[in-house]
């Protein structure tokens, strides 16, 4: 059995009707829905989020593709005397 209740203080986002939406949560289905009385608006909320995969940057890219070009560098100071 499906137990609707009333949101206190909640303005439906299509008619602005204050106090006029209720909502229920579909367990077969992971969701919650909303429903205004007054208009018949609904709106649906997944209640779990989807599984995302990290996004790919710098800082956690697996791969190095680019460490076997690296090489050192080697600072000259003008200043020395006995430089070359």
């Amino acid at each position: 059995m499906v137990i609707k209740r009333f949101i206190a203080g909640a303005v439906c986002q299509h008619c602005g009707g204050h106090d006029k939406t209720r909502a229920w949560e579909d367990d077969s289905e992971k969701l919650m829905r909303r429903e205004c009385i007054a208009c018949g608006y609904q709106e649906v909320i997944a209640l779990e989020a989807p599984e995302t995969s990290e996004l790919v940057t710098r800082v956690n890219y697996a791969d190095p593709v680019f460490d076997e070009d690296v090489r050192s560098v080697r600072i000259l100071d003008d200043s020395d005397p006995n430089g070359p």
